[in-house]
């Protein structure tokens, strides 16, 4: 009689309230099935995944061009029954099997999705049965790049601009603006401060834009692409006037964290602060902010949800594993365990890309 396995799943426990894991992180979960009747079974093995890539098309004439890239993080593997154990034959009803990854400790960029892009990490299962289909699941979960101490995130920004009118102005207006530094939490306020000297001979009004930028690389082209999150507006300024002014820009708890240590996605963000003058170009500055992640067990911090893909797995250590055996944490064969050292979560900003 032929034994059928059913409600094939694998799952993990939450770390957080979040539900996220960072490098470094003990994923535990248990891969769960049941058989109708006693089968013979020649492997079951769990994965930990995790990968970034890019597919984009474009138009030249006639002909359609596909550009995409991938870039691979890590693929452990863990056997929790092997084949060369011999015969194992499993009995009748549910069975489950925990098992223990460690994620490596190394810097990782956040998980992300968008239509040109994403960054992935899963936990797969696979059961390997002779003459039979293998038997397979999947679950995706979050990772969030470690918070990072970097100073350059605590340097303060300032520009300024002093532009004379033309065609239906006369005189001129300048600014100078300054926020106190650049990186910002998920649902964290910008303060922006800025000097307004209005010498035109229009009324002018500040307003602000927080914007964000995605960038894409494959075969040697980058795709970007921007879109507003937010935009603000003050009070007029009489013509020749000048006028002092604070505004809180408050980051959207749930846009995604800058990634910026990925080589064929990034995620960045600028902040814009311009004066709309009539029947004129509208001076304006610009300031690079880096999103930080939400302090752990806030309300604001970020959660998301995820595409899933395949890709070729490592050799790793044998693990074996039964009924109620709990694995060790997954490591490279022949090698020491991963640490528990962490890593900065973005390089240097000197190198960061100030185009719009």
């Amino acid at each position: 009689m032929s034994s059928s396995v059913k409600n094939f799943t694998v799952g993990y426990n939450p770390l957080n309230k979040s539900n996220t894991f960072s490098s470094g992180d003990y994923l535990m979960g248990q891969v769960t099935f049941e058989l109708t009747n006693e089968c013979e079974v020649q492997s079951l093995f769990v994965k930990l995944k995790g990968k970034a890539q890019v597919l984009w098309t474009e138009n030249h004439g006639k002909t359609i061009v596909t550009y995409q890239s991938k870039e691979k993080y890590f693929s452990i593997k863990q056997f929790v029954i092997q084949e060369s154990m011999g015969k194992n034959v499993l009995s009748a009803g549910c069975h489950v099997y925990p098992f223990t990854f460690q994620i490596p400790a190394q810097d990782l960029p956040s998980s992300f999705k968008s239509s040109c892009g994403k960054i992935l990490y899963t936990v797969e299962a696979n059961l390997n049965r002779s003459m039979r289909m293998d038997s397979k699941a999947k679950a995706e979960f979050t990772l969030i790049q470690k918070r990072n101490t970097d100073p350059v995130l605590m340097t303060p920004q300032q520009n300024m601009i002093d532009k004379k009118m033309k065609l239906f102005s006369s005189g001129s207006v300048a600014m100078d603006v300054s926020i106190a530094k650049t990186g910002f939490c998920q649902g964290e306020g910008i303060k922006v401060m800025a000097s307004l000297q209005n010498k035109s001979s229009r009324d002018i009004k500040p307003k602000y834009c927080l914007y964000r930028k995605y960038s894409y690389f494959a075969n040697r082209k980058r795709k970007v692409e921007t879109k507003d999150i937010l935009k603000e507006e003050g009070e007029a300024i009489p013509h020749s006037a000048g006028q002092t002014v604070t505004r809180i820009i408050t980051v959207p708890s749930t846009v995604a964290t800058s990634i910026l240590n990925c080589n064929i996605i990034k995620v960045e963000y600028r902040l814009r602060v311009y004066l709309d003058v009539k029947y004129a170009s509208d001076p304006e500055v610009k300031f690079p902010i880096v999103i930080l992640p939400a302090l752990e067990g806030s309300d604001n911090q970020q959660s998301s949800d995820f595409l899933t893909s395949g890709f070729d797995e490592f050799p790793n250590a044998y693990m074996s594993g039964g009924m109620s055996f709990l694995q060790n944490p997954a490591a490279p064969e022949s090698a020491p365990p991963p640490s528990y050292e962490t890593y900065g979560m973005y390089p240097s900003l000197t190198g960061l890309d100030r185009k719009p």
